[in-house]
C-alpha cells in the first residue's frame, strides 16, 4: 500500500478525535485523496500501539478530555519520536499553537477544515517522515557498527571523537601511545572508515538526538 503526496511506502495518517462524527469524515476523505488511515477515539489508544518504525504522520484534535493534543505530542516527544503532528482545533488559542509549532508540529489547523490545507500539510508530514526513517536507519545501522567493538575500542573511539591526541589518550587511560595507535586501527577498520571525520560523521549519527 502506497500513501498518496509523495507515494511513500505503507505511509499512515494516524487520526485522533474523541468526535466520532469528525474521525469518520476524516478517514472518507483521506481514503479518497489516496491515504490509509487508522482512528483513534483516545490518545491513550494510539500511544498504546505506537509503532515509531512505521511510516506516518498524526492527524490530532488540540481539545480532548484526560488528554489533550498538546500532551500527546510531548510524550511522542519523551519517547524521542520525530513522528510528525498536525493539529486541528476549533477552540485553538495562541499560547497552544506557538507551544505546538515550537515542538516541530507540522501545521494547526482551524476547525471546519479546508480539505486543500489538510493534505498540503500532509504532504509535507510525508517529506519529513521520510527524513524521519532515514535517521533512524542510520542510527540503527552505525549503532550496529559501534557494537562490534571492545570496550577498550569504544572509549579509545570516543576520546578520538572528541579531538584527542594519541599520546594525550594514551595517558587519560593508562597505556602506552603504540596500543593506542593500535585500537585506533582497529576501530577504523571495524566501523569502515578513513578518517577521523568520517569517524565523527558515523558516531554523531548514534548520539544526535531526534529532532
Amino acid at each position: 500500500m502506497f500513501g498518496g503526496g509523495n507515494g511513500v511506502p505503507d505511509f499512515r495518517v494516524f487520526i485522533i478525535d474523541d468526535d466520532q462524527g469528525i474521525l469518520d469524515a476524516l478517514i472518507r476523505f483521506l481514503r479518497t485523496a489516496g491515504y490509509e488511515t487508522k482512528a483513534y477515539s483516545s490518545p491513550q489508544a494510539f500511544l498504546e500501539e505506537h509503532d515509531p518504525s512505521m511510516p506516518g504522520c498524526v492527524v490530532l484534535d488540540l481539545s480532548m478530555p484526560r488528554m489533550n493534543g498538546l500532551a500527546v505530542q510531548r510524550e511522542l516527544v519523551t519517547r524521542g519520536s520525530e513522528r510528525p503532528v498536525i493539529f486541528l482545533s476549533g477552540r485553538g488559542t495562541v499560547p497552544a499553537s506557538v507551544e505546538a509549532m515550537k515542538a516541530g508540529a507540522v501545521d494547526f489547523l482551524p476547525k471546519p477544515l479546508k480539505g486543500d490545507e489538510l493534505l498540503s500539510a500532509i504532504k509535507v508530514a510525508e517529506e519529513r517522515d521520510l527524513v524521519r526513517l532515514q535517521r533512524a536507519a542510520e542510527r540503527k545501522a552505525a549503532g550496529k557498527l559501534i557494537d562490534k567493538l571492545t570496550p577498550r575500542e569504544k572509549e579509545v573511539m570516543e576520546l578520538v571523537v572528541q579531538g584527542h591526541l594519541n599520546k594525550n589518550i594514551a595517558a587519560l587511560i593508562g597505556t602506552t601511545e603504540k596500543t593506542v595507535k593500535a585500537h585506533r586501527g582497529r576501530v577504523m577498520h571495524k566501523i569502515g572508515v578513513r578518517s577521523v571525520a568520517e569517524l565523527v560523521r558515523l558516531t554523531s549519527k548514534v548520539t544526535t538526538k531526534p529532532r
